[in-house]
């Protein structure tokens, strides 16, 4: 492997876009799958891969989107059947937002709990039933989590393949 070979650099280049959309489903502030998509868009602009690269980025839009649509409207339909309004979830990410920061890191998902408690606490009128609510925000949060995760390594998966057969 030639370093200075320009092919080799953008392919590099495009593995670390990869890995840093992977990080970014559990970083803040890292587009996960934008950076994991536009990593394949700069290889196969860039890279030299021919049809094969395009053919590639192609599927890789469609995972991309499919993981973007679903990411949102699988935990959406499950909060929405527990109960667990809009606004609850509004007032979650707000304070995440803040904790993240006041407190950097774990100010995000600290801000986001407490949030979705508080906004909960307020909507029914007592702890008892504002946890379970609270409880399924959070398993809502990991889904979406598991599911671009997921997205992003097939999208990985794919521009491996795809490096290997151009």
């Amino acid at each position: 492997m030639d370093l200075t070979d320009s092919q080799t650099a953008v392919t590099v280049v495009a593995g670390l876009a990869i890995l840093a959309g992977l990080a970014g489903v559990v970083v803040p502030g890292l587009p996960a799958l934008p950076l994991c998509w536009g990593g394949v868009l700069l290889w196969a602009v860039f890279g030299g891969a021919g049809p094969g690269g395009w053919a590639v980025f192609a599927a890789v839009s469609l995972v991309a989107a499919g993981g973007a649509v679903i990411k949102y409207a699988w935990p959406g339909r499950n909060l929405k059947r527990t109960g667990v309004p809009t606004s609850t979830l509004l007032v979650g990410a707000v304070l995440g937002i803040v904790g993240f920061f006041v407190v950097p890191i774990v100010g995000l998902v600290l801000g986001f709990v407490l949030g979705v408690w508080a906004a909960e606490r307020l909507r029914l009128g007592s702890n008892q039933l504002a946890w379970p609510s609270t409880v399924q925000a959070l398993k809502a949060a990991g889904l979406s989590m598991l599911v671009e995760f997921l997205a992003g390594l097939v999208i990985a998966a794919l521009w491996v393949t795809g490096l290997l057969l151009t």
